[in-house]
């Protein structure tokens, strides 16, 4: 069934190429789902795709289109995080959604703030996570926006003319070029069926209410404090109320 399907993908048009990529490019940086979604394989995959079919300009257009789709997902997990939180990303026994990953993702964002989420676009398990965990701890929202579009433009484009150029590389063995399509494609579908099996499966462990969230520092209406939050949630000293504390400094 793989090998049919990546034959079928093998042979789609430029529309099918585009719909498969940007519908995936949004799940994986918007939900959950896309931490078990290939990300960096797709979209080199379609830069291979469509060199098989000498479509440049559509490969350029798409790396544009795609870093839009890559903002908007991205923008939608940070909205999911700061409403729901992430305790959805933590479960009992999971290979993949525990608790140590929780803690590693959230203090690679708490260590870098800004530039983990410009980084997170590189590394597979932090770029679905990074998302949530921003909009969970408060980060200002105008400078996520940045690092957000930032990162999906390093991002984006860049696999896709990778696999698109690259590709091109075997014109002097033209039987080579197609078959690097279907290993490409095969690779994608194979990867996105492996992906949906374990979502399911760490899906069904139930959540372990011991893990620590970031958002768990807000329960009390305080901020968590550091460069990677909300800055203008923090509380203002008041110089008045310090100097009546030390008399001295008057």
């Amino acid at each position: 069934m793989t090998h049919m399907a990546a034959g079928i993908l093998g042979d789609a048009g430029p529309v099918t190429i585009w719909a498969v990529v940007l519908v995936f490019v949004f799940l994986e940086c918007a939900f959950v789902l896309g931490l078990f979604l290939p990300g960096d394989s797709l979209l080199f995959a379609a830069g291979v795709l469509l060199a098989d079919r000498g479509d440049e300009s559509s490969a350029w257009l798409l790396g544009a289109v795609a870093t839009v789709v890559a903002v908007a997902g991205n923008q939608v997990g940070y909205l999911v995080g700061r409403h729901t939180g992430t305790r959805m990303l933590a479960r009992r026994e999971g290979r993949v959604l525990n608790r140590a990953n929780l803690a590693r993702a959230t203090a690679f964002f708490e260590r870098w703030g800004f530039w983990a989420i410009v980084v997170a676009r590189w590394i597979p398990w932090v770029r679905t996570l990074a998302p949530m965990i921003a909009g969970a701890a408060r980060m200002d929202n105008r400078r996520y926006i940045v690092a957000n579009a930032v990162g999906a433009v390093c991002w984006v484009p860049s696999l896709i003319l990778l696999g698109f150029y690259g590709a091109g590389l075997l014109d002097a063995a033209p039987w080579l070029k197609p078959t690097a399509a279907v290993i490409a494609a095969a690779g994608f579908v194979g990867g996105s069926a492996v992906g949906l099996y374990r979502f399911r499966q760490e899906m069904r462990r139930p959540l372990d209410e011991g893990a620590r969230h970031p958002e768990d520092a807000f329960r009390d209406g305080t901020p968590r404090r550091g460069g990677a939050t909300d800055r203008a949630a923090e509380p203002v000293p008041d110089p008045v109320a310090r100097d009546e504390v030390d008399p001295d400094r008057r």
